[in-house]
């Protein structure tokens, strides 16, 4: 689509995206924020998702949908528990494996703090890291493995911080600890934006963007869709953890490359 042509668009895109999202915001996320009240701590069973884990995945593939993004569900996610381990280049990462699987999320410890959503996320199980603090790194690590006991999966970005221009950054192997200590699978999962079958590495955060302003640009543009890769599990290898995020990178890596799919 010409440039132009966006242009002239965008104003028409944000005239009904905006009321959508804010729509969704006031009336979707209430209606998740008590159910997840309610049932937060339920667990899938034979195979089979509880109600609020299948609210959760409504409200995100809805809002992603709002934001012009079509989920794609590319393979298939194991059975609870799990830990998911997936590449990090915007706030959409967490959504988007949201709208396929509802898992905890270990994610920055600012967010607790945000209206609404830090509460939200709270309810739905997140599992917040100061980073730079080795305390709450074996805090994290600890509930971590108590999550994935009790049949919950665990979702992490093992690059410990969103990448810019497609670079898929080097995989912290301490986090893949908390499968050996829980004796789960780890399951690696490539996140990519995808236009016109090429992948749109802009649609991540651009170096120095601020989060309204990635939201901003991101309710104006043009659609596209949004592919969640459920790729091979990586072997448990006791003592060998950097092994396993190597492998986990490498999965992901061949699945982002537009040459691969």
């Amino acid at each position: 689509m010409p440039e132009t042509r966006r242009d002239f668009l965008r104003p028409l895109r944000y005239a009904w995206r905006v009321p959508c999202v804010l729509l969704h915001l006031v009336v979707g996320l209430l209606l998740c924020v008590v159910l997840l009240a309610w049932s937060q701590h339920a667990v899938m069973r034979d195979g089979r998702e509880p109600l609020a884990h299948r609210m959760i995945r409504w409200w995100s593939s809805t809002l992603l949908r709002i934001f012009g993004l079509r989920p794609v569900c590319l393979g298939r996610p194991l059975a609870d528990p799990v830990l998911f381990v997936a590449n990090h280049t915007s706030w959409l990462d967490i959504v988007l494996l949201h709208s396929q699987r509802a898992v905890c999320f270990v994610a920055k410890a600012e967010i607790a703090g945000w209206p609404l959503v830090g509460w939200m996320a709270q309810c739905g199980g997140t599992i917040f890291h100061r980073r730079g603090n080795n305390h709450s790194l074996a805090s994290v690590m600890q509930t971590m493995v108590e999550r994935l006991r009790s049949g919950r999966s665990v979702a992490v970005f093992p690059e410990g911080g969103t990448g810019y221009n497609g670079v898929l950054k080097v995989f912290h192997a301490r986090i893949f600890q908390a499968a050996l200590d829980a004796e789960v699978t780890v399951q690696p999962v490539a996140l990519r934006f995808v236009s016109d079958g090429r992948r749109v590495i802009d649609a991540g955060f651009r170096e120095g963007e601020s989060f309204v302003g990635n939201i901003l640009r991101l309710l104006g543009g043009p659609g596209m869709d949004a592919e969640v890769h459920f790729l091979a599990a990586v072997p448990s290898t006791p003592d060998a953890r950097r092994r396993m995020a190597e492998l986990a990178r490498e999965r992901i890596g061949h699945a982002l490359d537009d040459n691969a799919v």
